[in-house]
């Protein structure tokens, strides 16, 4: 690997003594991209079952949506050394809101068949995952410049999601009684827009990683190179292994069980925007309370018991048939308890992947944890 191929990702600001409007930017444009997320995942499987009453169909369309995250999560890493980091978030972003605006527009106009739906939604798939990588690989330096400590801006990185979660689930939930679910896309579409624009102008540019001249041999050196980082690291193996199992879980009931559940059960999408922002709202409080005493805590004892127990609540809750107001208690106390865990990871992986190898490393984490994801489907 020469210097010429590999840079360190140096970003270009003003010579202030902190720079903490970068940081809040970024904070915000990922609350908008990640709500726009939130609003395809109700919105479209919703859709589908409206359209054609299959919980079958619905999953066929969320395995579309998550067979390219997972290409993409590999893959994209090279697109995001190529780029930098915020092309490749701009460019994610700005894809997004076509190819969720093209699904209402066809709906409307000449019609929208199940097959065309499931190239829009890998489109959409495919970007969101380099998106979100090239976000969360710029958070370190944008942390350093800011000064914050670093506890508390990843659990304020995570908090600021979970908010996201805690808004739109409900929004989308009350907006698709309201106006309906192809109406509520345009909405979706509009958030990834607005991302677009605030880290357009409010977050400084990032140098690419890889020369665009660099060859296809180098590009799949680099592939191995971060495969090779997760094998011989026993903790970042243990990690991979751990999430991409919860995930896994966590899929399954997000895009199948929990819709279906809600609708056969309660009839309408308030009820699911409910349970998802009860589990949201309260793991933004769970985050902010690890952000205020987390540094007491050990890490590999609270990692332990949030995981296990938050995910254990939610799936026996569904299985006891327990009524709406219970159901939301028990998602509450599940997001409280998942609060900590993304801080917790997100420190562990900014500690052990060396700064040449953020996108690379991280997006070999990202598609390892998600590598189970479409077959929960």
């Amino acid at each position: 690997m020469t210097t010429e191929q590999l840079q360190a990702p140096t970003l270009q600001v003003a010579h202030e003594p902190r720079h903490v409007l970068p940081l809040y930017a970024l904070f915000i444009a990922n609350v908008c991209s990640y709500v726009g997320d939130i609003l395809t995942s109700l919105a479209i499987p919703w859709l589908v079952l409206q359209t054609t009453g299959s919980a079958a169909m619905a999953g066929i369309t969320a395995f579309s949506n998550m067979i390219a995250v997972v290409i993409s999560a590999f893959f994209g890493s090279l697109l995001i050394d190529r780029l930098g980091y915020k092309r490749s978030s701009l460019g994610s972003d700005l894809t997004s809101g076509i190819a969720v605006a093209l699904i209402p527009l066809c709906y409307m106009t000449i019609g929208l068949s199940f097959w065309q739906l499931q190239i829009l939604v890998f489109i959409a798939g495919l970007v969101q995952t380099p998106g979100n990588q090239a976000r969360y690989a710029m958070l370190p330096d944008l942390i350093k410049q800011s000064q914050m400590p670093a506890e508390r801006a990843n659990s304020l990185y995570d908090g600021v999601r979970r908010v996201a979660g805690f808004i739109g689930a409900p929004l989308a939930g009350v907006l698709i009684a309201i106006i309906g679910t192809s109406n509520l896309l345009w909405i979706d579409s509009a958030t990834f827009f607005f991302s677009f624009i605030l880290l357009a102008v409010a977050v400084p540019k990032t140098l690419p990683m890889l020369q665009p001249k660099s060859k296809q041999t180098d590009s799949i050196r680099h592939l191995k190179e971060g495969l090779a980082f997760i094998l011989r690291s026993r903790l970042a193996l243990s990690i991979v292994i751990v999430v991409m199992i919860t995930n896994t879980l966590d899929q399954g009931m997000a895009a199948v069980i929990q819709p279906t559940y809600v609708r056969q059960i309660f009839g309408n999408a308030v009820a699911l925007g409910s349970l998802i922002a009860a589990f949201g709202g309260a793991a933004f409080v769970g985050t902010l309370l690890f952000a205020w005493i987390g540094h007491r805590l050990p890490r590999r004892l609270t990692l332990g018991l949030c995981f296990s127990v938050a995910t254990v609540l939610r799936f026996f809750s569904l299985a006891l048939g327990l009524p709406l107001p219970v159901l939301i208690i028990c998602y509450a106390i599940s997001g409280l308890l998942i609060g900590p865990i993304n801080p917790i990871l997100a420190g562990v992986d900014q500690e052990m992947v060396p700064v040449a190898m953020r996108a690379r490393v991280f997006g070999a984490l990202s598609a390892g944890v998600t590598l189970g994801t479409p077959w929960a489907l």
